[in-house]
């Protein structure tokens, strides 16, 4: 294990993992998750290439945070590249780690970007999160409310033991998760669509190799608005795989992956 330290101060925790000869990959994980989420996927990925996974600010080692905004999260991958001088890295995220990684990729060269379940269209997540606001606002509310709504997220496809494997290192913090999802919960409509704007402008004028991949389907017309922000963006559904397609089939997640990066 190291640790870098982030521009506010922020102790951030990754693993490293050396590996072949190929372009080095980082992993972010999703919220209220760690690295450890990335378990089956990092021996694998570590034949070809050396192997990143972080645990992001307020979530596993790494340190708490006075900000846990887009802007934020992203500068610390930033950060964690630049320190282990990693050029040009591929990026995986997975659930907030997907938006995480879809940031960088308008701020820091890259070789390529997998979103892995994470809409960009971040005002329809409003929607859903209003309807339990209150709920997340109440400490004693919040444990269950957490539990409810990756239960319902994960779909029936994922293997029970690898859904408990995930569940075991999961650690909601309720400050951190409210932190995270401030922007979703207390600005308008127009101010989050402005704010992804904002995070996705540095893609304009440039191609960037970009696949979002999703278990659950992110509705009409997504495939055509990611592509409106990042030019040549690829839209890739498995149907019913709930929101953690990669851990339900490995194997064929590794394939398209490794297919993805030729």
């Amino acid at each position: 294990m190291g640790t870098i330290t982030a521009a506010d101060g922020t102790t951030i925790a990754y693993d490293d993992h050396p590996g072949g000869p190929d372009t080095p990959v980082i992993l972010v994980h999703g919220i209220t998750e760690t690295a450890a989420t990335w378990e089956p996927l990092i021996e694998p990925l570590s034949r070809k290439r050396r192997v990143i996974v972080m645990d992001l600010r307020g979530h596993g080692r790494s340190g708490t945070a006075e900000n846990y905004d887009l802007a934020e999260m992203s500068g610390d991958v930033v950060a964690l590249a630049s320190n282990l001088n990693i050029i040009r890295p591929h990026l995986v995220g997975h659930s907030l780690g997907g938006a995480v990684v879809s940031a960088v990729g308008a701020r820091l060269p890259v070789s390529s970007i997998i979103n892995i379940d994470q809409s960009l269209q971040l005002d329809g997540f409003k929607e859903q999160l209003h309807e339990f606001e209150e709920q997340l606002r109440d400490p004693a509310a919040f444990p269950l409310v957490i539990q409810g709504l990756f239960e319902m997220m994960a779909g029936e496809k994922i293997d029970p033991d690898e859904m408990a494997r995930i569940n075991a290192q999961r650690n909601p913090d309720q400050n951190v998760v409210l932190g995270v999802w401030d922007l979703l919960l207390s600005s308008s409509v127009e101010e989050i669509t402005a704010v992804v704007a904002t995070a996705l402008a540095g893609y304009r004028g440039k191609h960037v190799d970009y696949l979002s991949l999703f278990g659950i389907d992110p509705g009409p017309g997504y495939a055509e608005w990611i592509a409106s922000y990042i030019p040549g963006a690829i839209t890739e559904v498995w149907p019913d795989h709930g929101h953690y397609p990669h851990l339900v089939e490995p194997d064929r997640f590794l394939a398209r992956v490794e297919k993805f990066w030729a």
